[in-house]
């Protein structure tokens, strides 16, 4: 019986610093130089290897990336960054030129076909 109501004790404490940390997630909308399906799948890929990124979700109508981040692992200013170094705008920071060179034509924001 004790080492029951241990586990459930330990399931508890496990499952409530769960919530915990998923409440401390922060969310910012950035708007990007997206145009296409292709870039979106780029940079929503690319910022699920950032450090603390939880979840990116890029409206390709808007151009506006919804992402939902760990402020302890961390911030803004590292994840329009690293959109950069993908090769688009990241708000008022503009895309890596050597990143955005290296982008296919029909995702380069000066592209006629959009």
């Amino acid at each position: 019986m004790k080492k029951f109501a241990f586990l459930f004790a330990l399931m508890f404490g496990v499952m409530l610093a769960f919530a915990q940390e998923a409440s401390d997630l922060q969310e910012v909308q950035i708007k990007t130089s997206a145009v296409c399906g292709m870039c979106k799948k780029k940079i929503e890929k690319d910022l699920s290897y950032e450090k603390g990124v939880v979840s990116a979700d890029l409206n390709v109508e808007t151009k506006i990336v919804t992402i939902k981040y760990n402020p302890k692992k961390t911030n803004v200013t590292k994840i329009k960054k690293a959109i950069n170094k993908a090769g688009y705008d990241a708000d008022e920071l503009p895309a890596n030129p050597k990143a955005y060179k290296k982008l296919p034509e029909c995702c380069k924001k000066d592209n006629k076909i959009h």
